[in-house]
């Protein structure tokens, strides 16, 4: 059987490629001077992290540290960044997260700033590759209280979360996709900026939207509209449990159209929910009439 965690902590090969997505980031500008931290996990209670207060973009091997999942140092020269607590937090609750990336991107983290929900069902890239960005609560960052302010929001299909006057966290099965997330979402925020300034966006309608996620279905990405009964296509609901405080609302952006749920019963005609879908009422109805015929009424 093939070792799911390669190396282990000793793995040269994923200490270059923390390396490699610490220059991306440097030369994005989506981590300026000493910010941001990049984590991969490399056995069942092993994960090798970027040390703290080193510029991401000229990090080497020799300075990549390791951590168990409560966050102690087990192996490296150079401290532990104070941030991978919210690394092993998403670790922990999701088991197919192996890398996290954190980091500012400015255009993002104007997003975060303004505490402005990034609006959907805009541009396909999004739907398909990303899904809801949720906007986890301000926490001061280094502690655990900091960490755990993404709990709420780690359902099947998250891949990002913003973190409110601070920057993003995403995360994937490798470190590649995990640093792809944050360059579509900056690229998705820059593009709604630019939008704003020519007037405002266009939201697809629901047979369109509909259909970008039946495409993310069969290419095999999850999204949490797959899994959430009650939330809109596009209205940003999926999180509605997770924010303890008041949702974040549209203020930058026309809030977007009003859709059934991916698995309700489409408007438009000819739709239909996907396989597996409820359409509540015509169900409930449907089993009255057989219980009804069944006791001669």
């Amino acid at each position: 059987m093939a070792n799911q965690w390669n190396g282990g902590i000793n793995d040269r090969r994923i200490k270059e490629e923390i390396c490699e997505i610490g220059r991306r980031v440097y030369a994005k500008g989506f981590a300026a001077a000493n910010d941001g931290n990049i984590s991969f996990r490399c056995g069942p209670n092993e994960v090798l992290c970027s040390p703290t207060m080193i510029c991401k973009g000229f990090m080497k091997p020799e300075d990549i540290c390791a951590v168990d999942l409560d966050g102690k140092q087990i192996a490296g020269t150079r401290k532990r960044t104070s941030e991978i607590l919210l690394h092993l937090a998403i670790m922990r609750a999701r088991e197919d997260v192996k890398a996290c990336v954190h980091c500012h991107p400015p255009h993002a983290t104007a997003f975060a700033v303004a505490r402005e929900p990034i609006p959907q069902c805009i541009l396909p890239e999004i739907e398909v590759f990303m899904g809801e960005v949720p906007l986890a609560p301000y926490e001061t960052p280094g502690g655990q209280d900091f960490a755990n302010t993404v709990l709420p929001f780690l359902k099947p299909g998250t891949n990002t979360i913003i973190l409110a006057n601070h920057g993003t966290i995403s995360f994937g099965k490798t470190l590649e996709d995990a640093y792809w997330k944050t360059e579509i979402l900056d690229a998705y925020c820059r593009i709604l900026l630019l939008s704003k300034q020519l007037g405002g966006v266009t939201y697809l309608n629901e047979q369109k939207s509909r259909e970008l996620l039946d495409l993310k279905k069969r290419l095999g990405f999850d999204d949490p509209r797959f899994h959430v009964e009650d939330c809109d296509l596009c209205g940003n609901g999926a999180y509605r449990d997770g924010y303890k405080e008041e949702m974040p609302q549209p203020c930058a952006f026309e809030a977007a159209p009003t859709y059934p749920g991916y698995l309700q019963k489409p408007t438009y005609a000819g739709g239909s929910a996907p396989a597996g879908g409820a359409d509540v009422e015509g169900l409930v109805k449907a089993i009255t009439e057989q219980v009804l015929a069944a006791m001669g009424k």
